[in-house]
């Protein structure tokens, strides 16, 4: 106990020597720590890495400023340099709601719910009532839209609406794809539409058609701007700027013909109104090039509003993607494959009631034939019989051959996404037989076209071609010139078979007397295919069939193909023929009125039109004047949207130029015209008129500056004295 006591005594007698312990392990402590601070610190500065972070990219990240330079996407033109497709914001239109939105005494929200309604109803497509409605939602809710009617709304509409000054009316802009013709070759054109995995990017991406195609070459290479910057955004005083240039998107020059174009959709229109095919196709080729001046199918959509994009709605181009059983069209090719092999006796005289292949009995579309004929006409009375006795004397060996030679079965490369190669198959000698007039063979209308241009080109087949040139940004230009593809026949066998067609317009017996044409040396031949039924064979009735026409024209000298098919019309208010004729008439009326107005004497004076598209109507009428030639002028517009005739095409001295503003259309006075130029106007504006007479225009049932709207303008002509 002593002990003990005693050595409290003693260390409570040392406190300095205590303290002095204590710090000299405090110093060797905070030595080792800031040991261990210095080592991490010299790490980290030797490293450049904190918990496997790169602190120079952490501090890049935490300043860096990237800012993305959108390259335009390049725009979509006819053959003439008119736009089909470009680039364009469109703007969606909300309503603010909230009460509590006032910004210095001043209400940032709808309060006069009735004035609102009353000035938007103005501006879209929605009745004031129904605006309101979407101003008084059931729910409450802070912002609302106004559905599809307030959505691609366009500059000129969003600058209308923001005039008023409307309070809680607002506008947000998106990219978008601008198609000022409306429905005009939608499915050949296109669509391109906001990238949905990348919305921060507010990029655009083809979804079908040519800009599906071309959607790499459209789309261009979006640039940078990259810098240091505050954490207000604000750059860093004398911060390097490092900047790579957006490379825009190269523009597609197509070969459609925009006033054809616009012609046939609207013929299209009021023939699907009247009959409600299920679908409804034509196309106009020029058949020497292959280039395709105008194609349309029906049902149809417009690529600015998706109206026709529905749910439901198809977004197959029937032009390349449906394969299908084109009916006795296919006689033509086979006609031709039998004159080529030598096996066509046109004097031979056959039964035409009927013929038995294997075990199948085959009887002519009208179920009783025509007695006793020769081959000769088997083509122009569409005799089913009478082409089952050509391809069997072909054999299977020519008939493979005809077949393979003209394309069939194979992809003709044309410039749209997803086409089909169609099929056959020769194994059977009654599918054989059958595929002599068309049925169990599966093809599409682009194998059609291509393989006419053999017919309408000295037995030389072409390429269809919907693109005549790309030009990118920097003007590098690629042209796609006339492809030749193969010869599956002799110009001697193309001839004669164009001579059959002719009968089928012009003898009394023809299938075609239909379509003939006063003045007009037309080769045609028509179509009829049962439709095959899902469930096996086909479906029966005159409705369920799909009935055709492929014609070439002038038969002579051919400049035009045009094919058209129609499938299973709902509403059989005539026969098929007139239907169809509908359609054709009035197409192939304007496509060879167009073709001989057109022609000018290489005797004559002649001069090269200029290229005034897109220039100013001022600057425009000053070039074509100096080149003394005589300027009319179309719509209340300051810029030209389109000429007539083209650019580049030889016209005489003191012959009319026709041109198309941005503005209304309007109708000019056409006093003193002659007949091509009134019809240059027709296809130029797309509209209907009626000619009557002969000579220079006296009379118009529209004045002279009344807007051209859907009726008929009659145009009287006389002869002078």
């Amino acid at each position: 106990m002593k002990k003990k006591q005693q050595s409290r005594q003693m260390s409570v007698r040392h406190p300095e020597r205590n303290r002095k312990i204590f710090g000299i392990i405090l110093i060797f402590g905070v030595g080792a720590i800031l040991l261990a601070f210095i080592c991490r610190f010299w790490y980290v500065a030797a490293g450049g890495s904190v918990d496997n972070q790169n602190l120079a990219a952490f501090r890049q990240k935490l300043y860096y400023r990237e800012a993305k330079l959108q390259a335009d996407r390049g725009n979509i033109y006819d053959r003439n340099g008119s736009v089909i497709a470009e680039d364009a914001n469109t703007y969606t239109l909300y309503a603010v709601l909230d009460k509590t939105q006032v910004v210095d005494g001043k209400k940032q929200y709808v309060y006069d719910k009735e004035k609102t309604a009353t000035v938007l109803a103005k501006y879209l497509p929605l009745a004031k009532e129904k605006i309101l409605a979407y101003l008084n939602p059931k729910q409450g809710t802070n912002q609302v839209e106004f559905g599809t009617a307030g959505t691609n709304l366009s500059l000129a509409t969003r600058n209308q609406i923001m005039k008023e000054k409307l309070p809680g009316i607002a506008l947000t802009a998106s990219p978008s794809r601008l198609y000022p013709n409306g429905v005009f070759a939608s499915y050949t054109v296109g669509l391109a539409q906001a990238n949905k995995a990348t919305d921060s990017d507010q990029s655009l991406v083809g979804v079908m058609g040519l800009e599906k195609t071309f959607d790499k070459l459209l789309a261009g290479h979006n640039g940078y701007r990259t810098a240091q910057g505050d954490n207000y955004g604000y750059r860093i005083p004398q911060a390097k700027v490092k900047t790579k240039a957006a490379k825009n998107g190269s523009n597609v020059y197509t070969t459609l013909d925009s006033s054809l174009q616009s012609y046939l959709e609207t013929l299209m229109t009021q023939v699907q109104n009247t009959y409600q095919q299920q679908s409804l196709t034509a196309v106009v080729m020029n058949a020497k090039t292959g280039e395709i001046l105008a194609a349309s199918q029906r049902p149809t959509f417009d690529p600015s509003t998706l109206d026709g994009l529905g749910a439901g709605a198809s977004w197959q181009n029937s032009l390349v993607e449906d394969a299908y059983e084109p009916g006795s069209v296919m006689k033509v090719f086979n006609l031709a494959g039998a004159i080529q092999s030598g096996t066509f006796n046109p004097n031979q005289y056959y039964d035409s009631s009927k013929i038995k292949v294997g075990d199948t009995t085959i009887r002519d579309w009208n179920h009783v034939g025509f007695g006793e004929i020769p081959l000769s006409q088997a083509l122009p009375r569409s005799s089913n019989v009478g082409f089952v006795h050509i391809v069997q004397a072909m054999g299977e060996a020519n008939q493979a051959k005809t077949l393979k030679d003209f394309g069939f079965g194979q992809k003709t490369g044309i410039a749209l996404p997803n086409e089909s190669a169609g099929s056959y198959n020769l194994n059977s000698a009654v599918t054989r037989a059958v595929m002599a007039y068309g049925q169990s063979i599966n093809v599409t209308q682009m194998q059609i076209l291509q393989a006419a241009t053999a017919l309408a080109n000295g037995g030389t087949m072409v390429r269809p071609r919907i693109v005549s040139k790309i030009k990118s940004a920097s003007g590098k230009t690629t042209t796609y010139s006339r492809q030749v593809v193969g010869k599956p026949i002799s110009a001697s066998t193309a001839s004669q078979v164009l001579d059959e067609m002719r009968d089928t317009i012009n003898q009394s017996y023809g299938t075609g007397t239909m379509y003939k044409i006063a003045g007009a040396d037309i080769a045609a031949k028509t179509g009829t295919a049962n439709v095959p039924n899902p469930k096996g064979g086909y479906l029966d009735g005159a409705t369920n069939q799909l009935h055709s026409l492929l014609a070439i024209a002038p038969a002579n000298d051919p400049q035009f193909i045009v094919y058209i098919t129609f499938k299973q019309n709902k509403v059989m208010k005539k026969p098929a023929t007139t239907a169809i004729n509908d359609l054709f008439h009035p197409l192939m009326t304007r496509l060879l009125a167009l073709n001989a107005g057109s022609s000018v004497s290489a005797s004559a004076q002649t001069l090269a039109i200029p290229a005034v598209t897109n220039d100013t109507l001022t600057a425009a009428q000053t070039a074509l004047t100096a080149k003394k030639l005589v300027v009319s002028t179309v719509g209340t517009g300051n810029r030209i949207v389109q000429q007539m005739p083209a650019a580049d095409s030889a016209a005489l001295i003191g012959s009319r130029v026709i041109l198309l503003t941005n503005g209304a259309m309007t109708m000019p006075d056409v006093s003193g015209w002659s007949k091509s130029d009134v019809l240059k106007l027709a296809q130029l504006t797309g509209k209907k008129f009626k000619l009557q007479g002969e000579g220079y225009a006296t009379k118009q049932s529209l004045a002279s500056g009344s807007l051209l709207g859907s009726e008929t303008v009659t145009v009287a002509f006389q002869k002078t004295q």
